[in-house]
């Protein structure tokens, strides 16, 4: 894992607009909250502002940069520790850039449900093998690297080693009986075909964020995005 890499997109101006646009859709308000997979922290702290947060990150090595201006509950460990909670103990639980890197998705996403109170959310953020493929060929012209991608082999990330990517279908059978696909919105729609000097210019992320909040609902763009982002409701 590449610490000193994703501290860098994170505070550079396409890794902080990522997370706004990520927040602009959980602004909640006195909710319990379980971020699982929580890294550095930072979407935790920032929800801990309004919210009680209960943070769930296994890398000790990303807890050691952890972001906490804001009160929340960090816990180390991974699955294990979610069995030894009670059920129906949150309101919204999030899972950002993790099912790519766990081997049976069903089992956490059980979890996830058996965890939620009645009508809770679950927020998934996933990456998108359409928008990886447009980054590749446009923004990295590794027309490569593209062509393997679309003839079904998986990316690295320069962070995280092996993306294991999946499509919103294939976590139909996890969340048939559990859940409803309430909302997918896309994200890094167009700043990730962008060259990085743009992204330096001073209005840069307000300009963008507007644009990208203005197609973040619409099908034809969702299914380009870079990433995805799932509201799940539980049933």
């Amino acid at each position: 894992m590449n610490i000193n890499g994703y501290l860098d997109y994170i505070n550079a101006p396409w890794g902080r607009l990522f997370y706004r646009l990520v927040w602009h859709n959980l602004e909640f308000i006195n909710k319990k909250i379980l971020d699982f997979g929580s890294g550095f922290g930072v979407t935790s702290n920032h929800l801990a502002k309004f919210n009680d947060v209960t943070a769930v990150e296994p890398n000790s090595e990303l807890l050691e940069h952890r972001i906490c201006d804001n009160r929340y509950e960090q816990i180390i460990g991974g699955i294990d520790n979610l069995r030894r909670m009670d059920n129906d103990s949150f309101d919204v639980i999030l899972c950002h850039n993790v099912l790519e890197y766990i081997e049976n998705r069903a089992d956490l996403i059980a979890e996830f449900y058996r965890l939620l109170k009645h009508d809770g959310i679950l927020s998934i953020v996933k990456h998108n093998k359409n928008g990886k493929i447009m980054h590749k060929a446009v923004f990295e012209n590794n027309i490569d690297e593209a062509i393997a991608l679309l003839n079904g082999e998986n990316a690295l990330s320069q962070n995280f080693g092996t993306i294991n990517e999946y499509e919103i279908e294939d976590l139909k059978d996890c969340i048939a009986e559990r859940f409803i696909l309430d909302k997918v919105y896309g994200i890094r729609t167009f700043y990730g075909i962008q060259p990085n000097s743009f992204k330096c210019e001073p209005d840069w992320e307000e300009r963008m964020f507007i644009l990208e909040c203005a197609v973040e609902s619409e099908p034809v763009y969702t299914n380009v995005a870079f990433f995805q982002h799932l509201i799940l409701k539980s049933k």
